[in-house]
């Protein structure tokens, strides 16, 4: 199994003694940069906290036949600097309106021609401190990621939000509902409680501002299976009527 770091050094000490113009001349595309650092997800529950975020996005996307695409645990790629600094690490979940659907590896930002729209990043003790500081500057001041979220899914209070306003994230407030509103997506964050996946947490999931979870994958197949059930009720309640009338349903 080729080994992402040392792939990663030998891509980086193509460009480190490289003038600027190089990059000029060439600009690296998905295939040559590292999209994997082999670091899974804190815990159970983070990995589970992306899964229900960036599922019933999709679902939401494929619904309405919206254009537009969600990443998890993914790498954002904005300047040569993070080759020549393998500063590969990205966004827990993010964002991108009014782009093409579809599969990336990573995401190039001067390949795709604009940065994310949205990031929410998930704390865990090891990343919260960075992830309120250091990440919080580089969306703002590099990425000029127009809202930015935060969620601790070990502690639902730790949840904020932040819109970019004249260059500076201003803290977002809670609506009467409890809610963060994302007027880039016209959708809300809301902590609801519940089982996803045999876990039962406090998650943080989208709702459209009439207060309508995004399914995920297994509510849609409940709903599926219950417009099922109410359509095989309506046809045995039509059979019995044609009875009482001295009709034989099953008859052609």
């Amino acid at each position: 199994m080729p080994d992402p770091v040392l792939e990663a050094e030998q891509f980086a000490e193509q460009f480190t003694a490289e003038p600027e113009a190089e990059w000029q001349i060439y600009a690296p595309t998905q295939d040559d940069l590292p999209c994997d650092d082999d670091i899974p997800m804190e815990t159970l529950r983070h990995k589970l906290q992306m899964d229900i975020l960036v599922d019933a996005y999709i679902n939401w996307l494929i619904a309405n036949q919206i254009q537009g695409f969600i990443g998890g645990n993914m790498f954002v790629y904005f300047s040569p600097d993070q080759v020549r600094n393998q500063n590969y690490r990205g966004p827990d979940v993010f964002v991108v309106k009014d782009v093409p659907s579809g599969e990336r590896r990573s995401w190039l930002v001067w390949q795709e021609g604009k940065a994310p729209d949205v990031v929410i990043e998930l704390l865990s003790a090891s990343t919260a401190r960075r992830d309120k500081t250091e990440k919080k500057q580089i969306y703002q001041d590099q990425l000029r990621v127009t809202e930015y979220f935060w969620y601790d899914p070990f502690n639902p209070d730790d949840f904020a939000g932040f819109s970019l306003q004249r260059g500076f994230y201003q803290p977002l407030n809670f609506d009467a509902q409890q809610r963060l509103v994302s007027e880039q997506l016209g959708l809300a964050l809301v902590r609801w409680q519940g089982v996803f996946k045999q876990v039962e947490a406090v998650w943080l999931r989208w709702a459209t501002l009439d207060g309508e979870l995004l399914p995920t994958d297994g509510e849609l197949a409940e709903q599926e299976r219950q417009r099922a059930e109410e359509e095989r009720q309506r046809a045995d309640r039509l059979a019995a009527k044609l009875r009482e009338l001295g009709i034989d349903p099953d008859q052609p």
